[in-house]
């Protein structure tokens, strides 16, 4: 897959086209912040869980879980990959009592 830099733009000649790329431009980076801050809130929460802390890490997911479910709401991600990520998140975090 090319990046954005490297893929050759066409012109569009039509005026909803032009307008159509434009969004299409705030859009990307929307959903590029967007999917950057889903990435960023669980290894946030896994590092908490390598270093063995429970409360910071429970505390941690509390704040992940929103930002996971507002991922999958906006279609970004599938619904199915947020509800994974939870799961075995907070799977991992339940077994730091034990």
């Amino acid at each position: 897959m090319a990046s954005s830099s490297k893929a050759k733009k066409k012109t569009v000649r039509l005026a909803s086209g032009r307008k159509r790329a434009r969004q299409d431009v705030k859009l990307n980076a929307a959903n590029s912040a967007l999917r950057s801050k889903f990435r960023t809130v669980i290894k946030n929460v896994q590092k908490a869980i390598v270093t063995g802390d429970k409360a910071k890490a429970a505390d941690l997911f509390k704040t992940a879980q929103p930002v996971i479910d507002s991922v999958a709401d906006k279609g970004i991600f599938h619904k199915n990959k947020a509800a994974r990520h939870k799961s075995r998140l907070s799977a991992k975090i339940k077994a730091l009592a034990a």
